[in-house]
C-alpha cells in the first residue's frame, strides 16, 4: 500500500495505491473525498498512472459530487438578533436570562428553546456562549427526531415496490456528509439538515433509499433517484448553496 499523487492540469489528485491479486484495476472515490486505487500485483506504475489519468476528470467530479454533502461551517456569536434557520426559514436568536431556580440546575443545558413568530427563543439562566450553542443544537437535534422520520415514512413506502426498506433510521452528527447509508442498511442522516427547507431533507433521504439499490453512484442510480425525484438537482444546489 503507498500514497501516490497525480498531476491532473492544475490539480493534484492524491491516492492510496493498493495491490492485489486481481485481473483489473479498479478506481473508488470515498464520501470522505480519498481516493483508492486498487490494481493486480504485476501491473506496472506507468501503466497504473496512464489509467488513473485517463479517469482523472472522472475523479474530480466525483470528488465535487461529495464535497456537496459536507456541511459548510460556520462560526456563530450565539448572540440575540443573530440569523440562525430551521426548516428553511430565517429565524432570529432571541436569548432571555431568567432566574436561576427556573431550570433544574443539574440539567446541562440549561435552559429551554422555541420559536415564536420569526424569532427563536431561548430562555436560560446560563447565556453564555457554550450554553446558548448546547441548547440550541439540542433543539435541532430533538426536533430532527420528530420531522426526519415523519418526512421518511411516505418515502420509504415508496421504495417498498423495489422490495428495499431501510433496517433503521438514525440521527447522528457528522462532520463531513449529510446523510449516509451503510452496508448493513441502515440509514443515518445529519441533525445539521433540520436548518434546511423540507424538499432538501427529502432529497437527502431520497438519495440514501437509492443507496439501497445501488450501492455506488453509477448511471443506474442516478437514473433511479431521477425518476423517484425530478428535480433533485434544484434541491442539490439549495442545500450546496444556502445551508451554512
Amino acid at each position: 500500500m503507498n500514497n501516490e499523487s497525480l498531476k491532473y492540469g492544475s490539480q493534484t489528485i492524491e491516492f492510496e495505491l493498493i495491490y492485489s491479486d486481481r485481473k483489473t484495476l479498479g478506481i473508488t472515490v470515498n464520501p470522505d473525498l480519498s481516493v483508492q486505487v486498487k490494481a493486480p500485483n504485476n501491473a506496472s506504475k506507468e501503466k497504473i498512472f496512464e489509467k488513473v489519468e485517463k479517469r482523472a476528470a472522472w475523479i474530480l467530479e466525483q470528488k465535487r459530487y461529495f464535497l456537496s454533502f459536507h456541511p459548510r461551517k460556520k462560526e456563530y456569536l450565539y448572540k440575540s438578533g443573530e440569523s440562525h434557520y430551521y426548516l428553511g426559514r430565517r429565524y432570529q436568536l432571541k436569548i432571555q436570562k431568567v432566574s436561576e431556580n427556573q431550570f433544574n440546575p443539574r440539567s446541562i443545558p440549561q435552559g429551554q428553546v422555541s420559536y415564536q413568530g420569526r424569532y427563536l427563543l431561548i430562555e436560560t439562566n446560563n447565556p453564555n456562549k457554550e450554553n446558548i450553542k448546547a441548547l440550541l443544537e439540542n433543539w435541532y437535534r430533538e426536533r430532527a427526531k420528530i420531522k426526519f422520520p415523519e418526512y421518511a415514512e411516505l418515502l420509504i413506502q415508496r421504495f417498498e415496490k423495489y422490495n428495499v426498506e431501510p433496517k433503521n433510521l438514525y440521527i447522528q452528527k457528522m462532520e463531513t456528509r449529510w446523510g449516509s447509508c451503510s452496508a448493513k442498511g441502515n440509514i443515518i442522516l445529519n441533525p445539521e439538515l433540520i436548518k434546511a427547507p423540507k424538499p432538501c431533507i427529502e432529497y437527502v433521504i431520497i438519495h440514501e433509499l437509492c443507496h439501497l439499490i445501488h450501492r455506488n453512484h453509477t448511471k443506474a442510480f442516478f437514473r433511479l433517484l431521477s425518476q423517484e425525484m425530478p428535480d433533485w438537482k434544484k434541491w442539490k444546489e439549495k442545500l450546496e448553496r444556502d445551508l451554512a
